[in-house]
């Protein structure tokens, strides 16, 4: 997805008047976020799964899936709907309301799942469990990798929220540096 939003960027360069590149580019760089972040949710519900730490998790990994991907249905569905509208002068207002709101429920869900992982992870190191010794001690690795992870999805969320606060004429869309440091 995010790299059909590239194309449709590579492709707008010298279309700066024609709404379907900036449609495109638009919509599919600000949404795969939500995609990533699903993955993330399935790692950890498996970590606590093949250690034995179902009773150490603030939700149970069956549903932590579904919890914070249901966030990011919501999140991604106003994002969207409103990333769209965007290029109507007349309802910029709004849709820039309306993707500052699903950017802000993304990372909202995202901070929750983030403070479940934490408390999952020093509740084993102070209580492991007897399977924690015995699997792939990778597993803490993994751990570490889903914390790198969901730093990056924070500070991309932190930025869109920031650039689309700024509006059109504010920094971050006007200096394409900082949508290829902080979006991609």
């Amino acid at each position: 997805v995010e790299i059909i939003g590239y194309c449709g960027r590579a492709f707008a360069v010298n279309m700066t008047g024609s709404l379907a590149p900036y449609i495109i580019q638009a919509t599919f760089i600000l949404i795969p976020p939500a995609f990533f972040a699903a993955t993330i949710y399935m790692i950890l519900a498996s970590i606590i799964r093949i250690v034995g730490g179902d009773h150490l998790s603030v939700i149970k990994p069956q549903i932590i899936t579904r919890i914070f991907v249901i966030g990011d249905i919501l999140s991604f569905t106003v994002q969207g709907s409103a990333s769209g509208l965007w290029v109507h002068p007349g309802l910029r207002i709004v849709a820039t309301a309306l993707v500052l709101v699903g950017l802000a429920i993304q990372l909202v869900s995202f901070t929750l799942f983030a403070v479940c992982a934490i408390i999952f992870h020093m509740r084993i190191r102070h209580n492991p469990t007897a399977r924690s010794y015995k699997v792939d001690p990778k597993w803490v690795q993994t751990l570490s990798m889903l914390y790198a992870v969901s730093v990056l999805i924070v500070i991309r969320s932190a930025f869109r929220i920031v650039e689309f606060a700024f509006g059109q004429n504010g920094y971050p869309l006007t200096h394409e540096w900082t949508l290829y440091v902080f979006d991609s």
